[in-house]
């Protein structure tokens, strides 16, 4: 697969009901920040993808992709009925993006990065 989903994240306004459920749910354990009420799923080897659970403005679940340039995908997202909703934004250990497709369905980039 060109492009992977290589993250997953669940939010919604009470986080930490939220990770309860999905804990006694699916039996996923997190690494919490407490911080930012969010927590980090670790899945196994090769077995699915890490994500996070957290507290946010909103319910939505959003799945992330990996790009090599977020600009150009953002751009092109647009050219086809989408609209960016966050530009390229370097955090610690990661770059990413978020755009909403045609239906308002939000959809997260990550931008490959080199190894070092």
């Amino acid at each position: 697969m060109k492009h992977p989903v290589v993250w997953f994240e669940v939010m919604g306004t009470e986080g930490k009901k939220l990770r309860s459920f999905y804990g006694d749910l699916f039996a996923w354990t997190y690494d919490v920040d407490g911080t930012m009420e969010y927590g980090m799923v670790n899945a196994p080897k090769n077995a699915g993808i890490s994500g996070g659970v957290g507290q946010g403005d909103a319910p939505r679940v959003t799945f992330y992709v990996e790009t090599p340039c977020i600009e150009e995908s953002l751009a092109r997202a647009g050219e086809l009925g989408g609209k960016t909703l966050m530009p390229r934004t370097e955090l610690p250990g990661v770059i990413l993006g978020m755009f909403a497709d045609p239906e308002g369905n939000v959809v997260g980039l990550v931008e490959a990065q080199a190894a070092a």
